[in-house]
Formats: structure tokens, C-alpha cells, sequence
């Protein structure tokens, strides 16, 4: 293979990892720290610049990068681009690793020679670990906040902010024009710490928390969280006079009540002493009640940074400091491959035990094999770890210097290594297809079992592994099995919580059809699929039947729900042909068939609950976007209320769409709305078509 070949294919595998781990994070649940994810990205740029890729054709070009269902959209005036880093990871042309110091001396010459200049001043700002947030500003009074997003639009969460109450609604002083301020929300430790002991699940830090509240659909009550918000940029005006420099801008901002940081600044124009604050800095984060993940160093002459102008994916008046996180070597003694709910086999690092972060790790993910292959990484070898999040262990580069010789790449396993079953590859991932393989059914137990899914009081992990291993359960029906008598007897059970958990396990059963789903751990089915299949087809018999349909190629069903026409939707909103064939396919299978029967031979219902169905022949088969603030009705409640009587709704305007509701500040989805000749109507009218007009 070439090396335009080889670096065609790294490309291709990079984008699959990169919007794999933008998920998880965007879940709540990375398995990569920061650092790794930037070197990942870096990597892909690289590549892109190499093989001549257009920046608006590349990964972090795509629309949409962060955005959650439900939220309106705005474009940024001035994109919001990520800064160039100053990276661990970077060689000189030989090869050698290029120290901070070089890489910052070469950002310096640069920037000189493109502003023919001999002396550079720059300041110096700590990069608080938040969530980056846009506020527009007319008048002085906050229009609209907007998430960063995919740098070029991101998620209006002007609600959000306003309830936080640590944001100006208002900026002091009179202020004539429009302006955009660039900041940061994000949750101080202290006031974490406190909000997380009130939760029955703890948040995993601070800043996926901060960003799964601001993405809450109904803001009461973020004003008790803590969160708060920094300033560190104007990012343009119109028609407002400002300062000059970033330093003064700085201070404008802290005059008119916007948060900021001033006597954390540092100004020079050496790049040596630049350097040495930033590693200051690092030894004084531990003192702060905040997270810090590095320092961002900034031409102080805003003047200059038209002048300057960007690349597609960094501008070129600042560049950032990452704090390196505490990072061990260990060696490699195995590598071992679990298997998920869902089959997936995930190749876990077996480590001589080393202390990291607070905690002694002796096991660490190695995320998948293509992430395996591409550091190469092999049994014998020393290997650097360090937590994700300060949490997740994960080995995050080997030293090749002191691999012995011999040593083998590790081979993804071409069967399941608990039940032998020949694995299958998806993307990135492999997996068991043995839905009887005993390692999932332990876990797809805990799933099913789970407060998301079936929701059952007393059923944790501890308690599946024992009814497991101790009595013999391998299927969800044979939880509902289960008496009394037989849990009282396990660990740490007696007569009383035992009649608790069958309790919990008799309330589980009048769940519905949308829970039930969600518990089975089908591939491509997560509680929003569940519910939406559900709602649908409003019985399990219904279900199976167009399942079976589909997999023998029905034509009128496949077109049903997956059109040939990328143009058209389906029934189901968001379901793409590869995904329906999955779930299909997988729904239609002798082993999930299996599970519903056992599933209603113990009464469990495996229908939309009576309360939910109220099918109208006004809302039936139609789809609905909304859009905008409505009086009265929540953006959830109001989905709940069409979904119920067996309409749809949708996140994006076309021509299938029969009815869009608009509310206050109704945004994009208005105008593409008039420009198709789509029917706008009101709350009022949504709720007369509900009948539930007064």
C-alpha cells in the first residue's frame, strides 16, 4: 500500500474514532481524556492538509458536530474555532520530539515575520474547563446565547443561561450597538461537590455536568446549581466603541459586570517568560476551585488579528497550553477482550499495578482495535497511563524505546472469547453475535434492569451478578420468575428486601412496550428509538410482525420506514436504512422473539400504556416541528402530547412537514417554514387540534 493509500485509510479510521468519542462525550460518558482526543484531531488535520482536503469537506466542517434534538440552531457570525495547541505529541522534521519551548518559539517567528515586527506583546489567560458559550448582546441587553457547537453553529440556549442568574442579562452602562462576548460556563468544585450529594446518580465531573444542564429542556431551577460564567473575548461589534487591546478589552468587560479573570492575566512580550507562567500556572491548579486544562497565549493588539486571519480550523492570534495530565509508565502484561451488552469485544490493557491520579490501576482501556493497532500497542511493552476525566484509565502511548525485541501485535480475536462464537466487524468495532453468550447476557441483565430501562427498585448490579451465578437466570423473563424465597437466600438479602425487590420486579412489568425495548440492549436502540417505535407501532405483536415483514424485503414496509429517497422521510424520525436494517433484522431473530414471548408468558406488558394512546384523526400520520418559546407548553410536553395522539415530530423543516407550531423567538425553522408554504399555526391551534382547546 502507498503512503498516499496508508494515509487515505489512517484518515478514514481517525473520522469513525472522532465521532464515536464526540458522542460519548456529548453522552455524559467519555473514555478519552482531552489530551488524546486533541492528538486524535491534530492527526486528522494533518491528514486533511496532506491529502488536500477542502475544510469544508472535513470532519469538524460537518453540521450538527454538537447538536442536541430539540434545540433551535444559529450560525455564528465569526466562527468559533478551536486555537492551534502547543502539543506533546509534535516532531521536528528528524523525527525527534519537538519540546513546548521550540514549538512556541517557531508560533512567535511566525507571527513576527507575518506582522513585520520585531517585538510580539501577548498576554496570558487561564482556559477554564467549561463549556464555551456565545452571548449576543444589543443594546447592552442579552439577545441570545448560542454553544459553541461545530465552531460555525451551535444550540440557542438563551433560557438556560438567563435562569443560571450569573450571566448579564443587562451590561452596565449605556451601550449603543450590537456586540458578540465569548465565554465560558462552568461549575465551581466546591459547588459541584455540593449539587452531585443531592443526586441519586452522581455526575461524572464538572464539566460534562455543566454541559448536560445547559442542555436541560426545562431550565427552573439551574439557578441552584452553582454554575457560573467567565468572559475572555469580544469577538466583533457593531456600532460599539471598545478598546484597543485584549488586556483593556478585558477590563471594558469587567466594568459593565462580566466576569472575568484580570488579575489572573499576565502580560510580556518574551516568549520565555510566557512559557514559564503557563508552567507556573500548572503547579498552582491544584489550589483552585475550578478545573484549568491549560493557559491560551494571545496577541494582545486586537488590530492585528485581521490581519493575521485564520486557517479552517484555528485562528492564528493566540495559541493554546495544555496542562499534560499525571501520566505512568507501566508495562503491558496481557491484553484481555470484554464483551458488552450489545456483543461488543473491547480489548482492556492488563497492567502492573501503578498509582495514578489518586487511585492504583491495574486494568485500562484500550477503547477498540483499531485505536490498538493505530498506537500500537503490544503485550511487553511499557506504556504511559493516565485517567480520562481523572476517572477512566486508558493507556495513551507506548515507549517504543524499550520494547523488547519479537515483541507481536495483538490480533482482534476472529471468535468470542467467553462463548467461541465466530465475531462479526462493524465500523470500528467488533462484535459476538451470540445473543446467549454469557458475558452479555450479565450485562444486557444489568441494562434491562436498569433505572433507564425497566426501572427495577432493587435490582443493582450486585444483585444481577448473584441471580446470575447462584440461580440460573439468563433471560429478562426469568427475573419475573423469581421468588421470594430464592432472593432471600443470596448475599446480603433477607425476607424483607427480597419482598422489596419482587415488588419492584411486579411494578416493572406495567412499564410499556418504549421501556421494554430500551431494556433489551438492541444495537441502534436507545430510549429516544425505543420510545419512538413504540409509539408507532403501539404493540410488541405489531412490532415483530413488520419486522418479519422487513427482513423478507416487503418492499412497502421497507419504504415505510427507510425510503429510497434520501429526500424523503420515514415513519420514524431519525431511523436511516443502515439502522432499520440493523434493528430489523436483529428484532426479527430467534433469540429476541424468545425473549417477548417469555416477556408476556410472566404478564409483563408489552404495549403502549392505555393512558398514552389517544390517537386523533386531525394529528394522526401528521408531522410537527416547533419551534420558538410557547406559552404555555413545554417543548417536551408538547412532543408528548402529538407522539400520543399518534403524530410526529420532527427537528427539521421540508416539504413532508404538514404543520409547524411557532412560539416566541421562533428562529430559522419560521422562515424555511414560510419559504415552502408550510402551515404555521400557534399554541392555541395545536391545542385545538389535541382537543384541548378552552
Amino acid at each position: 500500500m502507498g503512503g498516499r493509500a496508508r494515509a487515505e485509510v489512517e484518515l478514514e479510521q481517525l473520522s469513525k474514532q472522532i465521532r464515536y468519542h464526540e458522542a460519548a462525550y456529548r453522552a455524559g460518558v467519555p473514555e478519552i481524556t482531552d489530551a488524546a482526543f486533541d492528538e486524535m484531531v491534530e492527526r486528522y488535520q494533518e491528514l486533511a492538509d496532506l491529502l488536500g482536503i477542502d475544510p469544508a469537506e472535513r470532519l469538524d466542517a460537518q453540521p450538527g458536530a454538537d447538536h442536541t434534538a430539540g434545540f433551535e440552531t444559529a450560525e455564528h457570525r465569526v466562527p468559533m474555532l478551536s486555537l492551534e495547541k502547543l502539543s506533546p505529541n509534535r516532531r521536528d522534521s528528524s523525527g525527534e520530539p519537538m519540546p513546548f519551548s521550540d514549538q512556541l518559539s517557531a508560533w512567535f517567528r511566525r507571527r513576527k515575520k507575518e506582522l513585520e515586527i520585531d517585538e510580539l506583546p501577548v498576554i496570558v489567560e487561564p482556559k477554564v474547563d467549561g463549556i464555551s458559550v456565545s452571548l449576543l448582546y444589543t443594546n447592552g441587553r442579552l439577545r441570545r446565547a448560542v454553544t459553541r457547537g461545530d465552531g460555525r453553529k451551535g444550540d440557542v440556549i438563551t433560557k438556560q443561561v438567563a435562569q443560571l442568574g450569573t450571566v448579564p442579562t443587562k451590561l452596565a452602562g449605556t451601550i449603543k450597538g450590537d456586540l458578540e462576548i465569548r465565554g465560558e460556563l462552568y461549575w465551581p468544585l466546591t459547588e459541584f461537590a455540593r449539587f452531585n450529594a443531592t443526586l441519586e446518580k452522581p455526575l461524572i465531573n464538572p464539566r460534562n455536568g455543566c454541559a448536560g444542564m445547559m442542555k436541560r429542556k426545562k431550565p427552573a431551577g439551574l439557578e441552584e446549581t452553582g454554575i457560573r460564567a467567565f468572559f475572555y473575548q469580544i469577538a466583533w461589534d457593531d456600532g460599539v466603541e471598545l478598546p484597543a487591546t485584549q488586556n483593556e478589552a478585558l477590563q471594558w468587560l469587567a466594568d459593565r459586570g462580566a466576569d472575568v479573570y484580570l488579575s489572573e492575566v499576565f502580560q510580556t512580550i518574551s516568549e520565555e517568560d510566557a512559557l514559564r507562567y503557563c508552567e507556573d500556572y500548572d503547579a498552582r491548579r491544584g489550589t483552585l476551585d475550578y478545573d484549568i486544562d491549560g493557559m491560551v497565549i494571545k496577541i494582545d493588539d486586537l488590530a492585528m488579528y485581521s490581519r493575521l486571519g485564520a486557517t479552517g480550523h484555528h485562528p492564528h492570534w493566540g495559541i493554546a497550553y495544555k496542562f499534560p495530565p499525571e501520566r505512568k509508565p507501566t508495562k503491558l502484561l496481557a491484553i484481555e477482550v470484554s464483551v458488552g451488552k450489545s456483543g461488543k469485544l473491547t480489548p482492556v490493557a492488563i497492567l502492573e499495578p501503578v498509582f495514578v491520579s489518586g487511585t492504583t490501576v491495574s486494568r485500562a482501556s484500550l477503547h477498540n482495535f483499531v485505536e490498538l493497532e493505530r498506537k500500537d500497542v503490544r503485550v511487553g511493552d511499557t506504556v504511559l497511563v493516565e485517567k480520562a476525566g481523572e476517572i477512566i484509565p486508558q493507556v495513551v502511548e507506548v515507549d517504543k524505546t524499550k520494547r523488547k525485541r519479537g515483541a507481536r501485535r495483538f490480533v482482534p480475536p476472529k471468535a468470542c472469547p467467553t462463548c467461541g462464537t465466530e465475531a462479526v466487524s462493524e465500523e470500528i468495532f467488533v462484535y459476538c453475535p451470540n445473543p446467549a453468550c454469557p458475558d452479555q447476557v450479565r450485562e444486557r441483565l444489568r441494562h434491562f434492569a436498569s433505572r433507564q430501562a425497566m426501572d427495577i427498585d432493587g435490582m443493582g448490579e450486585v444483585l444481577v451478578d448473584q441471580v446470575v451465578d447462584k440461580l440460573g437466570v439468563r433471560a429478562p423473563d426469568d427475573l419475573f420468575r423469581l421468588e421470594v424465597d430464592q432472593l432471600a437466600a443470596l448475599d446480603r438479602m433477607g425476607k424483607k428486601s427480597a419482598e422489596n425487590v419482587k415488588a419492584g420486579l411486579e411494578e416493572a412489568k406495567e412499564r410499556g412496550l418504549g421501556r421494554v425495548l430500551n431494556g433489551l440492549a438492541i444495537r441502534h436502540v436507545g430510549e429516544t428509538m425505543a420510545e419512538d417505535l413504540a409509539a408507532y407501532f403501539k404493540t410488541a405483536d405489531a412490532l415483530l410482525e413488520f419486522a418479519s415483514r422487513y427482513v423478507a424485503d416487503d418492499e412497502e414496509v421497507v419504504q415505510t420506514v427507510a425510503p429510497a429517497k434520501s429526500t424523503e422521510r420515514g415513519a420514524i424520525e431519525g431511523l436511516a436504512r443502515k439502522s432499520a436494517d440493523s434493528i430489523f433484522h436483529e428484532l426479527d431473530s430467534p433469540a429476541v422473539r424468545k425473549v417477548f414471548a417469555g416477556l408476556a408468558d410472566v404478564g409483563v406488558s408489552l404495549s403502549v400504556k392505555a393512558a398514552d394512546i389517544r390517537e386523533l384523526a386531525a394529528i394522526a400520520g401528521k408531522t410537527f416541528v416547533l419551534t420558538g418559546t410557547l406559552p404555555t407548553l413545554k417543548r417536551t410536553e408538547a412532543t408528548k402530547r402529538i407522539k400520543a395522539a399518534g403524530g410526529k415530530v420532527s427537528g427539521s423543516v421540508s416539504k413532508k412537514t404538514d404543520y409547524v407550531v411557532a412560539g416566541d423567538d421562533p428562529g430559522s425553522k419560521f422562515d424555511k417554514a414560510q419559504s415552502l408554504g408550510v402551515e404555521i399555526i400557534d399554541e392555541a391551534a395545536l391545542l385545538a387540534l389535541l382537543g384541548e382547546a378552552e
